[in-house]
C-alpha cells in the first residue's frame, strides 16, 4: 500500500513539472491567452526590418504595450510595413510619435520601441507612425568598419 502511494506522489510530482515546463515555454515564446479586442491597430513603415518577428513586443518607457502582428513588404515605396497591436490603455499617443527597431540583451532580440511626440492631435485606429527609424544590422556595421580601414590603407 505504501508504494502505491508513493507512486502516486511521484507521478503527480512529474505532471507538475510538465506543466510548469509547458507554461514557462509558452510564456518565453510570447504566446498569450488574452483575447485582441482591447487592442488598435498602428501601423509604421521601415526601411530595413532585419531581425524583426511577428508576436515582437512593442514597447513604450520599457513597459509592454502591444505585439506586431505582421510584417509585409510595401510594393509601392519598397519599404518593410509592420502592424502592431496596441492596447487601449495606450490610447493618446500623438500622431508624430516615433517607432524604433530595437535590441534587447546579448541574445539580439527585436523590438519596437515607440517614443511619445508632442503633438495635440491623435493616433487612431488603423494610423500610421511616420517618423521611424530602421534596424541596425551588425553586419552592416563591421562591412562599413572594414571597407573604411581597407580604404584608408590604400591611400
Amino acid at each position: 500500500m505504501q508504494n502505491r502511494t508513493l507512486e502516486i506522489g511521484v507521478g503527480m510530482f512529474l505532471l507538475a513539472g510538465i506543466l510548469a515546463l509547458i507554461l514557462l515555454a509558452l510564456r518565453v515564446s510570447g504566446l498569450s491567452t488574452s483575447s485582441a479586442t482591447d487592442t488598435y491597430k498602428l501601423y509604421a513603415y521601415f526601411d530595413n526590418i532585419a531581425g524583426l518577428t511577428v508576436r515582437a513586443k512593442v514597447t513604450m518607457a520599457g513597459v509592454t504595450v502591444g505585439k506586431v502582428t505582421a510584417i509585409d513588404l510595401d510594393r509601392d515605396n519598397f519599404t518593410g510595413r509592420v502592424t502592431m497591436q496596441i492596447d487601449k490603455k495606450v490610447n493618446n499617443l500623438p500622431t508624430d510619435s516615433t517607432a524604433s527597431i530595437l535590441t534587447a540583451g546579448l541574445l539580439g532580440e527585436k523590438y519596437v520601441g515607440l517614443s511619445v511626440g508632442g503633438e495635440d492631435t491623435l493616433l487612431k485606429d488603423g494610423g500610421t507612425i511616420h517618423d521611424t527609424q530602421s534596424s541596425l544590422v551588425l553586419e552592416d556595421l563591421i562591412g562599413k568598419f572594414l571597407l573604411n580601414t581597407v580604404n584608408k590603407d590604400a591611400k
